[in-house]
């Protein structure tokens, strides 16, 4: 029993043990569970820590890789050309600034280049020297021996004075090729940067073209890999003069050929023999040329694509064109002899080997007379002068004027281009027929007189008496005026009415009846009587 109960201890023993046993394998279980549970956390933990990791990681990445694509800093433009090219107002117009300051020696501006796709944005540094060469020392500020490399040259032309055009973009051109030799570029570096431009010069594709537009390189059908492409090897007047960095030439106030035409009798062959020659410069340095207009906002926006294109390399998708004489663009590499030589063929009094300098010539100067302005002086003044001159002139006689006329001994007036009839009565007898003046008579009766003679006289030469022009009856003295009625016209006497000369013979002698009859040979005149 014993044994029993100790079997049955032992059993409970193995029981209670085995309920212990039990007991300890859910506790094990629930260890388990516990246990399988923390490492599904730990296993989720390190999970979401290398999705952390990752997505860090990826921003980094991303970072990294925008900071390795970001657009540069530290691009320059220099722009060089005479006084009054318009440098400035180039700049100021791409900016989009109305009112342009121009400052004095070096200018310095910027440009804000925006990257839509990266959605970035950068400054470009604008340097702009002075007209003047003494100040080309300056170009030590804009143009360093560790940025040329990344530095655009702008030479400005003014088309408004087209015969100074060459003379200035050899003249700046020099003084850019004087300074990059003082910078004392490595050999090495320098021919590789001047590999690079010849590089870029051949491998010019026309926007829109599957091949190239330049006969520099061409591809092939089966070829689309620029490594496999044929490179031509440049001209013989290509990039002479190599700079080593890019070179744009810009011909400013394009507006200004519709001037030349009127004023100075340009035509299209001296516009085209213009063009000949600056591109034939351009082709010597490897440099594009634009023409612009500030005034009507031409090529404005192409000078900033541009620029960008070849400091950043932006994307640039715009042919060449020249077509419009005010307008044209060539960029580097499109050009050549052979497509200067299309622009020698509409030449018909000018030929391509002419100098420049004696066909575009500066025009004369005209000499502007300046009239001479003339001041009004002050009233006061005016009205003493006027009274000190009157006060000089003789008086006159109860406010009449005075009559220079010449006069007879006698003091009547005698003026030179009148019948000496007219006026005095003793020289000339009065024919017959009129009255003789009265001496008495007032001025008003006397021109009355005056006209009855000539009237009277009229009437005598019309009459055709025997008497002659002098006088009605014949007799020089006569008085009668009988006479005078007894002509008529013959038209008159056949018509059978009222004579008119009748009529006007008996007004004048109305006229002349009061004044008594004076003796042909007094010397007394008309005027003298009345006179005293």
């Amino acid at each position: 029993m014993a044994a029993a109960v100790g079997r049955a201890g032992s059993f409970g023993s193995s029981s209670s043990s085995g309920l212990g046993s039990a007991g300890s394998f859910s506790s094990a279980s629930s260890a388990a569970s516990t246990a399988t549970a923390n490492n599904n956390n730990a296993e989720l933990r390190a999970g979401d820590e290398d999705d952390g990791q990752n997505l860090w990681s990826c921003i980094l990445s991303e970072v990294s890789t925008r900071s390795r694509s970001k657009l540069p800093s530290g691009k320059n433009v220099l722009l060089l050309g005479e006084d009054g090219a318009g440098k400035t107002s180039l700049i100021g117009k791409i900016q989009g600034i109305e009112e342009y300051k121009k400052g004095r020696g070096m200018e310095y501006l910027y440009l804000n280049v925006h990257d839509e796709d990266r959605d970035d944005q950068t400054r470009c540094n604008v340097w702009i020297l002075d007209g003047d060469l003494y100040h080309k020392g300056l170009l030590k500020f804009a143009m360093e021996a560790s940025s040329l490399k990344d530095t655009l040259v702008m030479l400005v032309v003014d088309m408004s004075r087209p015969w100074t055009a060459l003379d200035s973009l050899q003249k700046w051109a020099s003084v850019v090729r004087e300074h990059i030799d003082k910078l004392k570029i490595p050999p090495e570096e320098m021919k590789e940067m001047e590999q690079k431009l010849v590089r870029d010069f051949q491998e010019y594709i026309e926007p829109g073209e599957d091949f190239p537009a330049s006969p520099q390189r061409r591809n092939t059908s089966l070829q689309e890999d620029k490594d496999d492409s044929v490179i031509l090897p440049l001209g013989a007047d290509t990039l002479t003069c190599n700079l080593g960095i890019p070179v744009v030439v810009v011909c400013t106030k394009c507006d200004a050929i519709s001037v030349l035409e009127k004023e100075h009798d340009y035509r299209d062959e001296h516009f085209d023999f213009i063009q000949s020659h600056i591109r034939r410069f351009c082709l010597q340095y490897g440099a594009a040329l634009i023409y612009t207009s500030v005034k009507e906002n031409k090529n404005i926006d192409l000078v900033y694509k541009y620029i960008v294109q070849k400091l950043y390399g932006f994307p640039f998708n715009v042919p060449a064109v020249v077509v419009e004489k005010d307008a044209v663009f060539i960029p580097a590499g499109w050009d050549n002899d052979k497509k200067i030589g299309i622009l020698h063929e509409n030449f018909q009094t000018l030929k391509a080997d002419d100098n420049f300098e004696d066909i575009i010539t500066k025009p004369p100067v005209r000499k502007f007379v300046h009239e001479k302005e003339i001041v009004a002086e002050d009233d006061q003044v005016f009205l003493m002068k006027q009274q000190s001159q009157l006060a000089k002139q003789p008086p006159t006689a109860a406010g009449r004027p005075v009559d220079a006329s010449p006069r007879v001994p006698g003091g009547s007036p005698r003026t030179p281009n009148r019948s000496v009839t007219s006026n005095v009565a003793s020289v000339t007898p009065i024919p017959t027929g009129s009255k003789k003046i009265d001496p008495n008579m007032k001025a008003g009766a006397t021109s009355e007189g005056v006209l009855a003679n000539f009237f009277n006289s009229l009437l005598s030469k019309k009459t055709g008496s025997p008497g002659g022009p002098g006088g009605v009856g014949g007799s020089p003295g006569g008085g009668g005026t009988g006479g005078a009625g007894s002509n008529l016209p013959p038209s008159a006497k056949k018509s059978g009415q009222k004579p008119v000369l009748t009529d006007v013979q008996a007004e004048l002698d109305r006229i002349s009846r009061k004044p008594e009859m004076v003796s042909p040979t007094s010397s007394t005149s008309p005027t003298e009587g009345e006179a005293s």
